[in-house]
């Protein structure tokens, strides 16, 4: 694959993210607006929420082992479509069973589209990276939403409108994106040469599919993320109500308060892409998240600007930092995406009961009451994602490993199982010198036999 398709391919991955992921990040607003728009109580745009983000983290679930047979191009069109047509009908009525359909269908379309994008972003050779331009991609689009949409009246139709736009506005990027047999193609070519020069094992041993690593490691993670995300958006959900009703501010300034928290977002997550691996995973998933959890207690206790405003911007600061090592580290978890793809879809279900579960928790022990709860779940989770970090880590954060052809990853070179030594460095090592060998002319293919084990007499 050349580096123009590679780039090409890199920027369908970013623009699929951004819409797949924009749902989530316009939460509060999305919640807010069906609360006022239609006369829903708190609890019932809440639920509404909740449903929609369900069915995103369905589409994600469903995908992670079906998504290679569909094929990234066609999945990631189906998804778009099922987010214009879904989030566009409900934007434009104003009966509740219509609207509950139509952000269901669009809730199955961004998570269709989230789940080709990160799949995607696990498979390429710095997947911190990637998700960290996703991140920085998303931001920057709900940021911008955030200035202005109170500017575009109010009910519920413009943030589902905007999310419908978004969708329609990617669809071309799709193109740059492999159909089913590309795609099979080119992972079987990467598994063939990396078996090859790995093992010595024949084609057909390297190309076919083995069995999912790290099964309990991605289970503890997969958890961990769950309920951390769902800590996070239990806040996240009524945010927009904590802003109006207990700090008193108006639409515009708790607007203006999220567009600045996700503008200092885009700064965490380019700090993140510039920090790489000095400090490995498990120092920023742990430390990022007792940071969080301090966040999100100053936030629910907030009652002016200024407390609102800090927690919010120190929260939107860390919350995409520590996110993209949770994927960098789900996608080293498995070259293939799987676990990516699984641990993104038990994120999205976290968010999905997020603001059902903020709008319970406020409503029966008050804003500061659901705050310490949930900064107590989020300390909970905070060791078990750490350990896995720790001790479980697969592909490096950046490039350290072997240059092969293929472009096999080190945790796929280096040996994995019982009793044996991993003879290449995991994290922030330097690269390795290949040692070239010569080939006489007229010799482009040699028997195995030419070559031997370098042994102690050798060397000179």
């Amino acid at each position: 694959m050349s580096s123009r398709t590679r780039g090409g391919a890199l920027v369908a991955l970013v623009a699929l993210f951004t819409a797949g992921y924009l749902a989530p990040y316009l939460l509060p607003t999305v919640v807010g607006r069906l609360s006022a728009g239609l006369g829903l109580t708190p609890a019932q745009a809440g639920l509404v929420g909740s449903v929609l983000l369900l069915g995103s983290s369905t589409a994600g679930f469903t995908l992670a082992a079906r998504g290679e047979r569909i094929g990234p191009r066609r999945a990631a069109r189906a998804g778009l479509l099922a987010m214009a047509v879904g989030y566009g009908s409900a934007a434009a009525t104003g009966l509740v069973p219509l609207v509950v359909a139509g952000a269901v269908l669009g809730g199955l379309g961004s998570g269709t589209a989230t789940a080709v994008a990160v799949a995607g972003i696990a498979g390429r050779r710095d997947p911190h990276r990637a998700s960290t331009l996703g991140l920085l991609s998303v931001s920057a689009t709900a940021g911008a939403l955030y200035l202005t949409l109170p500017h575009l009246g109010g009910g519920h139709a413009a943030p589902l409108l905007a999310i419908a736009c978004a969708a329609a506005l990617v669809w071309p990027a799709t193109g740059l994106l492999p159909d089913a047999g590309r795609a099979v193609r080119d992972r079987s070519a990467t598994a063939t040469a990396s078996g090859r020069e790995s093992s010595g094992r024949g084609p057909g041993a390297a190309a076919a599919p083995g069995p999912l690593p790290y099964r309990r490691a991605g289970a503890v993670l997969a958890g961990g993320v769950l309920c951390w995300s769902l800590a996070q958006n239990a806040l996240w959900g009524v945010s927009g109500r904590i802003g109006l009703t207990q700090a008193g501010l108006s639409e515009v300034t708790v607007g203006a308060v999220f567009a600045a928290a996700l503008g200092a977002g885009l700064a965490g997550v380019t700090a993140a892409g510039a920090l790489g691996s000095r400090l490995g995973r498990a120092v920023p998933i742990g430390a990022g998240t007792v940071v969080i959890a301090g966040c999100v207690w100053l936030s629910s206790s907030a009652e002016d600007l200024t407390g609102f405003a800090t927690g919010e911007i120190l929260w939107n600061t860390v919350y995409p930092v520590v996110l993209s090592y949770l994927l960098g580290l789900a996608a080293s978890l498995d070259p293939r995406g799987r676990w990516a793809v699984m641990v993104g879809s038990a994120s999205s279900l976290g968010v999905a009961c997020g603001p059902v579960t903020g709008s319970l928790l406020s409503d029966r022990a008050g804003y500061p009451g659901m705050g310490l709860v949930l900064c107590a779940l989020l300390l909970l989770v905070a060791a078990p994602m750490t350990a896995v970090a720790r001790h479980a880590s697969g592909r490096p954060l950046v490039p350290g490993s072997i240059r092969r052809r293929g472009g096999a990853p080190a945790a796929v070179l280096a040996g994995r199982g019982p009793g044996t030594t991993a003879l290449v460095p995991q994290v922030g090592a330097p690269e390795q010198e290949v040692t070239p060998v010569a080939v006489p002319a007229g010799r482009r293919r040699m028997a195995r036999s030419a070559f031997r084990l370098a042994r102690p007499s050798d060397r000179g």
